[in-house]
């Protein structure tokens, strides 16, 4: 339901997620000058930029029409949310940012605006990222793929080629804080597949195995040209808390659908900085506002600082070598693999990543980075990457 009527009043709302979020008319030039004045705001106080949330929905379309929803939001069953129907992606959205992108101008040094748009085809997706617009998108494609060699190469070839007809860069994004983190979605007996939520009740993923993939997986995304963002806890390989009781469940989706909605609560629990200390360091009570699971001590920064192999120690050794050899700004060249087995290089850089089980050859190279020990350094074994100089 898209409208509510106003408390003790005769006049409706509209709303597009919940009753306490009333939509603005965007087509009135008082919100928008109101909205640029916010730019202001923080752009006078320094600020480098704006994510921009729900980007593509800002304006509706013409008379409001009524919409029946059995248009598939988009294709395939797990990608909900996105841009079907006459909320979502119209082309008014653009003059909108394009004004924006005037005003980020007018300010001294890269000011920026990055777009979380559910938006399909990706040609859609890269009309956001113009030259007079904002300057990247979250590239939700590359989330959404599934653990599997083909549909990634599929999903990174088409979205560098799609970004690239309209001279920007494109983004890489593996969690956020509206789905399973990507270190569990991994783990599941399908994975990469995008639950709406895990409870005690549903599957409980690998987790060893999860956070071994999303290890390799790290060795895919910080190799690739353009930007990649890193969700809180990524760098520490935490988990979802797959078994949040209800009575500490927080998401409105989970009870406008009487838990049959999971919701999103198990991304969003606090970081662990003290594998000793009450809510794991995270403030001052014991608990913290989305209380933590007991393994979560284990994922601690000060557990895993300084620790050799640890997956914080390990993404800081990629981010200095992504930073190091250029990647985010080099050109991607794929070169012959196995079925399972993802083989590109950037610059100097050669990448190689088995996403099967069994052991693969490794080529001739340099081994800068494992995301696990090498046994034998000629045999790069299962859900395993490396970067090779």
């Amino acid at each position: 339901m898209a409208w509510s009527r106003a408390p003790g009043d005769a006049q409706w709302y509209l709303h597009l997620f919940d009753r306490r979020q009333p939509d603005l008319n965007w087509e009135h030039p008082a919100v928008r000058a109101e909205f640029e004045a916010v730019l202001r705001f923080w752009l006078d106080r320094g600020v480098d930029g704006f994510r921009v949330d729900v980007a593509h929905g800002l304006i509706k379309a013409k008379g409001l029409p009524d919409w029946d929803g059995k248009v598939a939001m988009v294709e395939g069953a797990e990608d909900a949310g996105a841009s079907a129907g006459p909320m979502w992606d119209q082309d008014g959205v653009h003059e909108i940012y394009r004004a924006w992108r005037r005003i980020l101008d007018g300010y001294p040094g890269e000011r920026m605006m990055v777009a979380e748009a559910w938006v399909k085809p990706p040609a859609r997706l890269a009309r956001y990222i113009r030259r007079d617009e904002m300057q990247q998108a979250f590239n939700f494609d590359y989330l959404l793929a599934h653990w599997d060699a083909g549909e990634l190469r599929e999903v990174i070839a088409n979205s560098l080629a799609v970004a690239g007809t309209v001279g920007a860069p494109t983004s890489w994004v593996m969690s956020n804080h509206d789905g399973v983190r990507h270190s569990s979605r991994y783990g599941l007996s399908k994975p990469g597949a995008r639950p709406q939520g895990i409870d005690a009740a549903g599957e409980q993923p690998d987790e060893a195995l999860g956070l071994r993939r999303a290890r390799a997986a790290a060795f895919l995304t910080l190799a690739l040209p353009g930007s990649a963002y890193i969700y809180q806890g990524e760098e520490l390989g935490l988990p979802e808390h797959t078994t949040l009781e209800a009575a500490y469940r927080q998401d409105p989706a989970f009870f406008r659908t009487a838990g049959a909605e999971i919701g999103r609560d198990g991304c969003r629990v606090p970081l662990p900085w003290r594998g000793d200390a009450p809510a794991f360091g995270f403030g001052p009570g014991a608990l913290s506002w989305l209380p933590q699971p007991a393994g979560f001590a284990r994922y601690a920064v000060d557990r895993q600082e300084g620790v050799r192999g640890s997956t914080l120690e390990l993404y800081r050794q990629l981010l200095r070598g992504r930073r190091e050899h250029s990647l985010g700004g080099g050109r991607l060249q794929w070169l012959p693999s196995r079925k399972d087995v993802l083989m590109f290089a950037n610059g100097k850089v050669r990448v190689v990543v088995n996403l099967g089980s069994e052991p693969v050859p490794l080529p001739a190279g340099e081994l800068l980075l494992s995301s696990e020990r090498l046994d034998k350094p000629t045999t790069l074994p299962g859900n395993t990457a490396v970067w090779l100089l």
